[in-house]
């Protein structure tokens, strides 16, 4: 079934031949009229050329179109990373004959090599030709890199009668560890909100619930990008705190969504894991445990050979820097107790947490018994193909 997408937004993806394989490789998010764009970034210090350009683009809070390439990430190689940015920003300009500036760019892939911006010049009267309101699944395929599946997802909601959508499109199963934003993940929607600095919040505080609590393999890429377009064509528009609940609701439900579809298409995942802390001090305290668990490569590993080391937890989340009691320590799979006050539950709990681990989704939860504070991250297992995959990335 193919997502739906707002009012006046089309979508398309095709194949430019940056990618070996000539599978598709360049996209295109297109409003009839200039929306209201907000977006967050990548805090790596190193930053690839569309990061740099869009940061610079999106002060002025409007954007009519994003071009997006895989197979390159357009990354350390100097000015002319940031020319050929622009340059592809540019193509789609001229093409559609709207404003430069109103243009962003975002690339995924091999870092340090030259975008082969040729290519991507002599694709784009194809790529605006094939925009279509159908085209959030050839746009989603283009994007793609190491995912195996594409992820979209719509949904709809109304404000006092008039309806509207909210569309997200994500990529990225791999270098997850976001840090404000994931590989790359775009949101449009045809409601009207005319106050740009709500459309950050609104996505800042989306993106830390559902982005920011999630990992693959602990590493921050230096393209995470999420962009969000609003323009309005639904009739439906946000202009009081009543609009703004109603609009976060579902901005977070598409967000979340994503993030779970990322984790679960993790490179070589066969697990996705809830990580629940619980009982800490404060919400900060456990949501530097449930990163720290989260992120280890023991219990990671543990999770693949379906191995219940509730030690490997324990011990990952008494070295997370934040205050725990290893005597007050209750850890779960799923609800089956495998540790009570820092101590081995024995018995048969081995072997019914163990029925746990061959589930393909389940949770962990640690009990710290100390307070009231809570946080939740969403990890996958570390497998042999993960090694596979990554260790001849660029051949």
């Amino acid at each position: 079934m193919e997502t739906t997408i707002g009012a006046g937004f089309e979508m398309a993806g095709i194949a430019s031949g940056i990618k070996k394989n000539n599978a598709p490789d360049l996209g295109l998010i297109y409003s009839q009229v200039p929306a209201q764009a907000a977006g967050v970034f990548t805090q790596n210090l190193v930053q690839a050329a569309p990061v740099i350009l869009d940061k610079q683009r999106i002060k002025n809070g409007l954007c009519q179109a994003i071009i997006v390439n895989s197979g390159n990430a357009n990354c350390c190689i100097g000015d002319q990373g940031v020319k050929d940015a622009e340059a592809m920003t540019a193509y789609i300009a001229d093409r559609l004959n709207i404003p430069a500036n109103t243009v962003l760019a975002a690339s995924t892939g091999v870092i340090g090599a030259p975008l082969p911006i040729q290519k991507i010049e002599d694709a784009v009267p194809a790529l605006v030709d094939t925009l279509n309101p159908k085209g959030v699944s050839a746009f989603a395929h283009a994007i793609m890199t190491t995912d195996t599946t594409p992820k979209a997802v719509s949904r709809q909601s109304e404000i006092e009668g008039k309806p509207f959508s909210v569309t997200g499109v994500a990529k990225g199963v791999g270098m997850i560890n976001p840090d404000m934003a994931t590989m790359l993940g775009f949101i449009v929607t045809d409601v009207g909100i005319s106050d740009t600095a709500f459309l950050h919040t609104a996505l800042k505080s989306g993106v830390e619930r559902s982005f920011n609590r999630i990992t693959i393999d602990g590493d921050t890429s230096t393209n995470d990008t999420v962009l969000i377009m609003a323009n309005g064509m639904s009739g439906a528009v946000v202009s009081n705190s009543a609009h703004r609940i109603i609009f976060q609701k579902i901005l977070d439900d598409v967000l979340i969504t994503l993030a779970r579809m990322l984790v679960k298409d993790g490179e070589g995942a066969t697990k996705l894991v809830e990580i629940t802390v619980k009982g800490a001090v404060s919400d900060d305290d456990a949501l530097k445990i449930a990163s720290t668990v989260a992120n280890s490569s023991l219990v990671k590993t543990a999770l693949f050979g379906e191995d219940a080391n509730w030690g490997r937890i324990l011990a990952a989340t008494g070295r997370a820097q934040a205050y725990m009691r290893p005597e007050t320590t209750d850890i779960y799979f799923d609800n089956v107790p495998v540790c009570k006050n820092g101590m081995g539950c024995g018995g048969t709990t081995e072997t019914d947490a163990t029925r746990i681990l061959k589930k393909s989704e389940f949770t962990i939860v640690v009990d710290l018994n100390q307070g009231t504070g809570s946080a939740s991250m969403l990890t996958c297992d570390f497998s042999l193909d993960y090694v596979k995959i990554n260790a001849d990335y660029r051949s």
